[in-house]
Formats: C-alpha cells, sequence, structure tokens
C-alpha cells in the first residue's frame, strides 16, 4: 500500500488513489482470509500465529489488529491504518482517534477496514473471527465464509464487557463453520452452533525438540541454580500465585523461573521471593533455550472462572522439549495428557509439591526415559500444519455451491452517507 493510502484521513470524501499498488503477496487464485483479532501479533506466539503464517502459505492473510487510540497532532493523519508483513501475513494496525464512543470508534474502525479490503481489490475472501466483541467493525463485508475460531471463553475473563455475550450470539448466527481451542470448549460451543470442531493446541514438535539438543543457557538464567522450575506464557488472573508463593516458601533452594508479560493483575500481587525470577517477555524462538535447562515445567493455573474452558498450547510445547510437566487440573490438560500419565496433576500445594518432586526424583531413569517415548509417540500425530490443513477443508467444505461475484466499492463495503 503506498504510504498516502496507508495514512489516508477517514472523515469528508474518501481519497481514493487512482494508482494504488496492492500490498498483497502474490499467492495462488484462493480467497483472502481477513482475520479479525484481539491478540497483537507482537504479542505472545501462540494459536493465531501458528494457524496464519500457515495459512499465508496459500492465500493472501490480513490479521487485522484491534485499534490503538491516540490523538491526532497538526500534519499528521488522523484515522489511518498501517500494516507491516510478518511471516507472510499482512499485519494491519488501525489508528483511531481518541475520544470518541465505542459505537464510533468501531465505525471509524470499519472505515479503515472497508478501504482495506477495496484498496486490495479483495472480491473473493473469508472473515476469520477471534473477537466477537470487535463484530460491529465487519459491517458491510460479504465474505464468502465467517468463521469462528473461539480460542477461548473472553467472556469468563476479568474485565469482559457485558456485550460479549450478545456478540458472540451474532456470530454463531452468521458463521459458517466454528473452532474451538480445546475439547471444554467444544461441549460448551457445540451446543449453539450445528457445525463446531474442536482443534486443542498442536505444537511445533522440531522448534520445541532443540531444547534437547544442548542449548547454551540464556544469560539471564544461567547463573541461577538447580533445580529449576519454569513457566512461560501470560501472567495474568489464570496464574496460581498463591500456589506458587506457598511451594517456592516451602522449598527455598527450588528456583521458580516466570517469563511472560504480567497483564491485567497488579504486579504488586505477585509473589517475590529469592528464589522466585521474573524474566519479562521472550521471543518464541527463544523459549527452547530456557526449557533446555529447566528441570521441571509447570502449569500452575488456579481452578476459576477464567481458566474453565482453556487448553493451554505449552503442555504439548513442554512435552516435546522433554521436560517433566506438572499442572494443576485443567480439564484439558487432565485430558489426555494426565489420563496417559504424560503429565502430572496436582491442585493443592501439598500435591504440587509432591509432584514436582517425583519429577526430579524420576530424572535420567528408565522410567523418564519411557515417559518421554510415550509423550513422543502422542506428540508425533500433533503438528500445527495438519491442524490448518484440517481447519481449511472444514471451511471449503462451508463454503457456498455457488456465490454471486462481490463488488469491491467502498459503498457497499461501508454503507452509504444516507
Amino acid at each position: 500500500m503506498s504510504s498516502a493510502a496507508a495514512s489516508r484521513i477517514l472523515g469528508g470524501k474518501l481519497n481514493v488513489p487512482h494508482h494504488h499498488q496492492s500490498i498483497r503477496p502474490t499467492l495462488a487464485a484462493r480467497p483472502a482470509l481477513i482475520v479479525l483479532a484481539h491478540l497483537r501479533w507482537d504479542f505472545v506466539f501462540q494459536r493465531p500465529q501458528h494457524l496464519m503464517t500457515r495459512a499465508a502459505r496459500s492465500r493472501a492473510v490480513y490479521y487485522f489488529e484491534e485499534p490503538v487510540f491516540g490523538e491526532a497532532f497538526f500534519g499528521e493523519p488522523g484515522d489511518h491504518l498501517k500494516t507491516r508483513q510478518e511471516g507472510g501475513v499482512t499485519v494491519c494496525t488501525p489508528h483511531i482517534q481518541s475520544g470518541f464512543s465505542a459505537a464510533e470508534s468501531q465505525a471509524r474502525t470499519a472505515r479503515l477496514l472497508g478501504e482495506l479490503v477495496e484498496d486490495e481489490g479483495l472480491l473473493d475472501y473469508d472473515l476469520w473471527v477471534y473477537t466477537p466483541m470487535e463484530l460491529p467493525v465487519t459491517v458491510g463485508l460479504n465474505p464468502r465464509v465467517t468463521v469462528y475460531d473461539c480460542m477461548d471463553e473472553l467472556a469468563n475473563f476479568r474485565g469482559a464487557p457485558p456485550e460479549l455475550r450478545v456478540r458472540e450470539a451474532q456470530l454463531f448466527d452468521r458463521a459458517g463453520v466454528v473452532f474451538t481451542g480445546g475439547q471444554r470448549l467444544y461441549e460448551a460451543k457445540s451446543e449453539r452452533h450445528p457445525n463446531v470442531h474442536a482443534f486443542a493446541s498442536s505444537v511445533d514438535v522440531g522448534h520445541f525438540a532443540q531444547a534437547r539438543e544442548g542449548l547454551q543457557d540464556p544469560a539471564d538464567q544461567a547463573a541461577l541454580p538447580r533445580p529449576r522450575l519454569g513457566f512461560y506464557g501470560v501472567i495474568d488472573e489464570r496464574f496460581d500465585t498463591a500456589l506458587i508463593a506457598e511451594v517456592a516458601r516451602r522449598q527455598p533452594e527450588w528456583q521458580f523461573v516466570l517469563i511472560g508479560p504480567v497483564v491485567k493483575i497488579d504486579p504488586a500481587e505477585l509473589p517475590r521471593a529469592a528464589n522466585i525470577h521474573y524474566l519479562g517477555m521472550k521471543g518464541y524462538a527463544e523459549l527452547p533455550a530456557y526449557l533446555a535447562h529447566w528441570d521441571v515445567a509447570l502449569l500452575p493455573f488456579a481452578r476459576n472462572a477464567a481458566t474453565e474452558f482453556i487448553s493451554p498450547t505449552k503442555t504439548p510445547e513442554y512435552l516435546a522439549a522433554g521436560v517433566g510437566v506438572v499442572s494443576t487440573g485443567i480439564r484439558d490438560v487432565v485430558r489426555p495428557y494426565g489420563d496417559l500419565e504424560l503429565a502430572r496433576i496436582a491442585n493443592t500445594p501439598d500435591a504440587f509439591e509432591a509432584a514436582c518432586k517425583a519429577v526430579l526424583d524420576e530424572a535420567g531413569t528408565q522410567a523418564a526415559r519411557q515417559r518421554q517415548e510415550r509423550a513422543d509417540q502422542y506428540l508425533s500425530a500433533l503438528s500445527w500444519d495438519r491442524t490448518w490443513a484440517q481447519m481449511a477443508e472444514l471451511i471449503e467444505d462451508a463454503a457456498p455451491t455457488t456465490r454471486l461475484p462481490a463488488l469491491a466499492s467502498h459503498a457497499l463495503l461501508t454503507g452509504s452517507d444516507d
């Protein structure tokens, strides 16, 4: 997209360039994919990034983030869209002037999305939604298929707006196919739509298996003594701070390495001790090096409304790295990983401490080797490539057999000014 097109001011008449050069990669003639996301692309690398980088191998993918709000300054554009390429995906970040109501801000964002569709000449595209709250942003779009990838029960999260459940009901009405991030979510959502499919967290085995190849210990944990018990991920209301605090108090020789951003909780609520180490956020490429020097990998999730439906991506990642796993009783960890004895499940401080000690005691034994062999066998059936291929087939199955060609006009996409 030209700099003029990327920073076009919205309001009054739309300034449509006469010679627009598409930001779209040259790909086979498959429908493009517009992704409405609540997670920043450069936040924690997880399900959306895994799936969309694979989708982008065969089609144009536009990952449309939630807006960044701010004041417009003299000489700078007002509402505008910034784009960049990440792993073959076009990441689109709307910048919206602050000071408007939520409805008006979404209407302004919708105009930017409509303009993108027009500028890119997208006559045939699918819509992939992660966040029902932003459904008004899609007003005027005419997707071939609408996909709802429900990776969490967002309505149960701290600070979730009450409108979220209403918007989700509207999304169910529009969706041609629904994917869920785990079995527990599938059980809940399959009652609300006739075409729901469970796709639990998969794994890039090769990436995390690097942890078994003698990677160098990262500098910020290299000086920590062993044993090390580690966690990476978002540290928010789902993280059981009391559990970690208590086990760390009981075992002062154990070093707890916690990696990831702190979100939606007061940092003052985090447990503090000489053996608890917060190393901040790390890139996806860095994680195997940290795992390579951990003795136990932790899933210390609180058991509350926000965790009832989660299916942690890190469970198979930990196992692929060859590290023993201890988790609280999260449904999608218990089944299958706990039931298959690939992860130890413990909910109380006593049980969690004992489970961690069992992993440490088992290290280097025949039992540990056999457990890892069984984990490797299970993981051999998982891959993000396979997950995406199956999803792509289901999207095609949901597509109409005949469809009138869409018209990429701004009036159609955003409505008239009448």
